[in-house]
Parts: C-alpha cells; structure tokens; sequence
C-alpha cells in the first residue's frame, strides 16, 4: 500500500548541505567534489571536504555505474587515488552481483521436482501438484 508523503517528508537538511563540483579527464571516470556549506551557503568548515569517485563497467547488459568514496584531502590526492578505488569498487560490484546470482539460483523452484513449497505432493494433491490434467502449479 502506498505510503502518503507530507512536507517534513520531503524537506531538505540545512545543516547538510554540500555544493557539488564535477571534474572528469573525459576518458575513465568522474571526481566530484564535495564541499560543505552552511545554508546561507557560506563554507562549513567544521566538515571535511568530500569526494566520490565515478566510472562505469561495460557488461552483456550494458554500462554498470560505480561510484565510491576517495579518502583524500585535495582535488590533486583524490585524483591520484582515483585508480586503486575504482578497481576495489569494481571487485566488490563483481562479487556482490556474483552472490546475488547465487542467491537468485538457489531460489528457483524447478517444476516437476516435487520440492516445492507446498511440499512433495503440491498444493492440488497428487505428484508434483498434477492432478489429471498435466497442469503444475509452484
């Protein structure tokens, strides 16, 4: 059932506010830049500065997007790592959608296995849920 939304819902945090600022070498990644700002929009800078990483990952499916954290502290550290973090952001993608496809597989209900949820003889009685007419049902 939807959920209704009301302002205090939607309202913006003034005490987390950032500006964004975006820089890419046009070839393998974005960096963008996070700095904190009051909401007056004067810097905060009782915050760290913060920067994010993007790149994508070319699969059967498409471009994958990755982003991730860079723990630096200047535009010139940031880019320096941006190397190492993106191929650990990549790696921990890679096995995260391998252990989504592990669990996906091991979810499945085989028809005619008489294993399914309902126990061996099916929710209709009988082998496998058949009952005469041939028709199995999960």
């Amino acid at each position: 059932m939807a959920q209704e939304l009301t302002d205090a819902d939607i309202a913006m945090d003034g005490a987390n506010l950032y500006q964004e600022e975006t820089f890419t070498d046009r070839r393998i990644g974005t960096l963008v830049r996070l700095t904190p700002v009051t909401a007056n929009g004067a810097r905060d800078p009782s915050r760290p500065v913060l920067y994010i990483g993007q790149t994508q990952v070319l699969t059967p499916a498409g471009a994958l997007p990755i982003s991730f954290e860079i723990d630096a502290s200047s535009l010139e550290e940031a880019v320096a790592k941006f190397g190492r973090n993106a191929q650990e952001a990549v790696q921990s993608t890679i096995k995260r959608l391998e252990e989504l496809r592990r669990e996906a597989a091991s979810s499945l209900i085989i028809p005619g296995s008489g294993a399914g949820p309902m126990g061996p003889s099916g929710p209709l009685g009988g082998p496998g849920g058949v009952r005469g007419g041939g028709i199995q049902l999960p």
